[in-house]
């Protein structure tokens, strides 16, 4: 190795910001291997230190160690899930089952548990501040749950069965992405296209384009169940097309189908499980989550389901006197945007010219976050990125001084996987002296050359959204790294993203941005009044859909080793999960089917899906605090700021929580939302 590769040594750019325009496919490997070395010495000399175990000489050297495999991991894994291509798929494959030894190496030393264990079993003498004492115990609870704690033989087998995984993962991922391109529906007549905007028209022409399908209409596949363009689409054939193709992902018996690799995931996870001597997947993932077990998770989700179910089941009566017969998925959306019109008046359609993404970015996203935070944002057109749509703008605090440094790259492309996503590229922390610089991504349709991006209002929800998970990274005030940001328990991460969400409706945000892109008026007053009224519409089928794959991730990740094994086909094991849920109702899909299902083959989230609707009863208790105490305010948001975003995962998840709000969550706030009550 040599100083060549731009991975040895920190960024000299603002913030630390990768210097993208020297890093090329080439440097990847190399530094990976080079991380790698580089932080086993660094371990291996911890563990080498004579005398006693310190906080000073075994956590903190601990957290200043690993820097070269933390730069590369962040831009490689940045890089492959926004922009990636054969070439960086194959290193992946290479480097997953390696990064998973590395980590095993560390985590299942035996020498290195015994110094962390004398630590903790010591720690009420060591006079320890909050935050180390915090850390702490992080360090200790992390080592059981990687299985520090087992046998000889055991961790062996555990190091086998985790980098068995790691490779199944990414096999999953990268056969979902070519699935998905593969599965874009390609349209000969433009007549097809009847009800979709002039601008959307122009998309698709444009992608189709893009793949060599000049005079034709490429309409791209989601990663979720159906498609946003079912709402307008007025050819019911072309609908089921999209829906049908929708469902297949993954499932379509080529090179390409994920079944076989989800289901011996789920067997090696059941195994995993049963050398920490626990049941199931989901029993050893959710004892270091705030859901503790999955008993708690299944008693709050069988409160919320049957009257989902039960408003989902009235919904498709409703759409079913539209139609003029009953109602099949790739009609749900069409109808409920008639239904919706016909009831509340409201054509979301109409709506889109109003949601226009600079104004709705500038105006809408980052004016909130000043009311809130005071913080300010420039654009960085100077600063490159990885990509030459990710866009870098210059975060301030109110008096001035940096805050960090946002990324945004909102538009969808064949080489970016499904979804929107944050990412870190440095990490908050005082330790270290480092700044954020956080990565947002979305699938935006690109609009043609010289068209604005009009938003639906989901996407324009999704903005919000994931911004919110950008600001708990660029708010982080922490001393480490390993607690700065979103590193909090995973049925925790997104309640501050989904809080952000409420100032989309909230009036002093929402005037200043909904605005036609044209003639810069306002939305109609009108609308926005429909919009609130009509808050619970269609609630019934959000629920159902996403409890329907919740449950389904449950399923898989409770089964027992025996179990587990015993499973053979995909759609009748997910059939029996739905049924005995009661949410078995085909009018309403899953939001996602086992073979594309992302969040929890390949994103973390396995036995961890509940978490969106765990963390939004959080989430919709806060909403009634803002509200309560005046909104959008920054009093307001140095409170927010103070107690719980800029903690990051420093104290305990709960107990964040409880600084904020005062007390405990409830639940009545959520079931008002949903209109469950």
């Amino acid at each position: 190795m040599t100083n060549v590769n731009p991975f040895l040594q920190p960024s000299t750019l603002e913030h630390e910001l990768p210097p993208f325009s020297q890093i090329k496919e080439e440097h990847y490997l190399p530094a990976f291997y080079e991380g790698f070395s580089q932080q086993l010495l660094e371990v291996q000399t911890i563990l080498d230190t004579p005398g006693e175990a310190t906080f000073e000489n075994t956590i903190i050297a601990l957290e200043k160690s690993g820097k070269v495999l933390e730069r590369v991991s962040m831009v490689f894994f940045n890089k492959t899930s926004s922009d990636t291509n054969d070439a960086l798929e194959a290193m992946r494959a290479e480097i997953a089952p390696k990064l998973s030894a590395h980590h095993d190496a560390i985590m299942l030393n035996p020498r290195f548990f015994a110094r962390i264990k004398a630590l903790f079993d010591n720690r009420e003498k060591l006079n320890l501040s909050n935050e180390d004492s915090w850390l702490l115990e992080r360090y200790y609870k992390d080592l059981i749950q990687s299985g520090a704690h087992l046998n000889d033989e055991q961790r062996a087998r555990l190091t086998e069965l985790n980098g068995a995984l790691s490779k199944l993962s990414t096999t999953f991922s990268r056969n979902l992405l070519a699935d998905t391109n593969d599965l874009a529906i390609i349209v000969d007549s433009v007549e097809e296209l009847d009800g979709l905007t002039p601008n959307q028209i122009k998309a698709a022409a444009t992608a189709a384009s893009e793949r060599g399908l000049t005079g034709k209409w490429l309409l791209a596949q989601v990663n979720f169940t159906g498609n946003p363009l079912l709402n307008s689409l007025t050819n019911r054939t072309l609908r089921r097309r999209i829906m049908e193709s929708s469902l297949l992902k993954g499932n379509q018996n080529n090179e390409n189908d994920n079944k076989s690799i989800l289901l011996e995931m789920v067997k090696l996870r059941a195994q995993r499980a049963q050398l920490f001597g626990v049941n199931s997947h989901a029993e050893h993932i959710t004892a270091v989550q705030t859901a503790q077990n999955p008993s708690n998770i299944h008693a709050m989700l069988k409160k919320i389901a049957p009257p989902a179910i039960r408003n989902a089941t009235a919904e498709a009566a409703d759409l079913a006197k539209s139609a003029g017969s009953e109602i099949e998925s790739w009609d749900w959306g069409f109808y409920t945007e008639k239904v919706r019109l016909e009831k509340y008046n409201i054509d979301t359609a109409k709506m889109q010219p109003y949601f226009e993404l600079e104004r709705v970015l500038h105006d809408g996203v980052f004016f909130a976050a000043n009311k809130l935070f005071g913080i300010t944002f420039k654009e960085r057109p100077d600063l490159m990125t990885y990509h030459s749509e990710a866009r870098v703008f210059e975060v301030n605090n109110e008096d001035g001084t940096p805050l960090g440094l946002f990324i945004g790259d909102f538009f969808t492309r064949d080489s970016k996987r499904g979804g929107a996503w944050m990412n870190s590229l440095v990490k908050q922390n005082h330790l270290l002296n480092q700044l954020p610089v956080v990565v947002n991504n979305l699938n935006i349709p690109k609009p043609a050359t010289g068209q604005p991006a009009l938003l639906t209002l989901d996407f324009t929800t999704t903005l919000f959204h994931e911004f919110g998970h950008a600001l708990h990274g660029l708010l982080s005030q922490v001393k480490y790294p390993r607690v700065s940001g979103t590193a909090v328990q995973r049925d925790f991460v997104e309640f501050p993203s989904q809080v952000n969400e409420m100032w989309i409706m909230w009036p002093e945000v929402l005037n200043n941005y909904a605005r036609h892109y044209e003639t810069g008026e306002l939305m109609p007053k009108e609308w926005i009044e429909s919009l609130n009224a009509a808050a619970v519409f269609n609630e019934g089928f959000a629920t159902t859909s996403y409890l329907a794959a919740a449950v389904l991730d449950l399923a898989w990740h409770s089964l027992t080793s025996d179990e587990a094994s015993q499973i053979t086909d995909v759609e009748a094991f997910e059939a029996k999960a739905l049924k005995d849920y009661g949410l078995d109702f085909a009018p309403v899909p899953t939001r996602y089917r086992s073979t594309y299902f992302s969040h929890i083959f390949d994103g973390g989230y396995s036995a961890g899906y509940y978490g969106y609707i765990w963390s939004e009863v959080l989430d919709a208790d806060a909403v009634d605090w803002f509200k309560e105490n005046g909104g959008l305010s920054r009093k307001n948001g140095d409170h927010f700021r103070d107690t719980l975003l800029g903690r990051g995962g420093s104290i305990d998840s709960m107990q964040m929580f409880r600084n904020f709000r005062g007390r405990d969550s409830t639940i009545e706030p959520l079931l008002k939302r949903r209109g469950l009550l």
